[in-house]
């Protein structure tokens, strides 16, 4: 992280679309370099960093929101017909801004299921959840606005107050074991730092306009289980089969465990050269059990 308040320059003002998880670490991260960074809410709140885009309600930002506008992180997801709610309602108005740089966070999902198979930027995409089909048009909507736009595809992200500790605390984890299932995942310091090591770097790396950023260790979710069962001290339960298990399951649960596919993070890490914080889960989940 050193030296990156020179790098990004302090004039620089980013709009963070929707400021969940992935969204509000970006912006505390992003502020502590000296930029400004303004994060969307659907409803009024006392944070003075924040401002109203409620797309549903037609709700859009003030025109002064905009001003010196260099940078848009866009973390909102489809609406409920599968577009994109920003560009639905924001559109012209970002086309008619100077902006240096777009991001969208989109999911790995649109790879579909490749049993266990390891699936790069130019591999085919073919979603099988709906959630997943509208992830990619909205990327595809992004792609054709002709903005400066880069899409960042995510695993199952992670991080301090959202890991598989929170699971087990609130008695709401599932053991569940399903033969060869693998999953891959990111801890959410390392999207943050991923899209910051790509934008001070913007001028020397080539532009791609897809990239995963996932760790190195795609694994089943019983070893992650059970790794914060022995951080704790506990004994985890023992496993249930998928097969047993899968009629108590919500239907987005069983659709997690219907996708099977390790994510390269081979153009992120080798050829764009960005070293990962966390390359497994041992490491992400000892950060997440000391800052629980």
């Amino acid at each position: 992280m050193k030296n990156l308040a020179s790098l990004l320059e302090n004039k620089n003002k980013f709009l963070i679309l929707g400021c969940g998880f992935s969204g509000s670490f970006f912006a505390k991260t992003i502020r502590k370099l000296g930029c400004t960074a303004l994060t969307s809410s659907r409803s009024e709140n006392r944070d003075p960093n924040s401002f109203v885009f409620n797309s549903e309600n037609n709700i859009v930002p003030d025109k002064k929101i905009f001003d010196g506008v260099t940078h848009i992180l866009s973390c909102i997801p489809p609406d409920k017909n599968g577009n994109d709610p920003v560009l639905g309602s924001l559109q012209s108005t970002l086309q008619s801004l100077s902006l240096e740089w777009v991001g969208y966070l989109s999911t790995t999902g649109v790879y579909g299921n490749t049993e266990g198979d390891w699936v790069s930027e130019t591999y085919q995409t073919n979603p099988l959840q709906k959630r997943s089909h509208n992830r990619l048009n909205c990327e595809k909507e992004w792609i054709e606005s002709g903005l400066p736009v880069q899409i960042f595809r995510l695993p199952g992200i992670y991080g301090p107050g959202r890991s598989t500790f929170e699971a087990i605390r609130n008695q709401k984890i599932r053991v569940i074991s399903k033969k060869n299932q693998v999953f891959s995942r990111i801890h959410v310091a390392d999207i943050t730092n991923a899209i910051i090591y790509i934008l001070q770097n913007k001028d020397s790396l080539k532009f791609h306009q897809i990239i995963n950023i996932a760790d190195d260790e795609p694994c089943s979710q019983i070893e992650v289980i059970q790794f914060c069962y022995d951080l704790l001290g506990l004994e985890m339960p023992k496993p249930i089969l998928f097969e047993d298990a899968k009629q108590k399951l919500s239907p987005i649960a069983q659709s997690f465990w219907m996708e099977n596919r390790r994510v390269s993070n081979k153009l992120l890490c080798e050829t764009l050269g960005y070293k990962l914080i966390y390359k497994n889960y041992k490491l992400g989940l000892k950060n997440c059990f000391l800052n629980s």
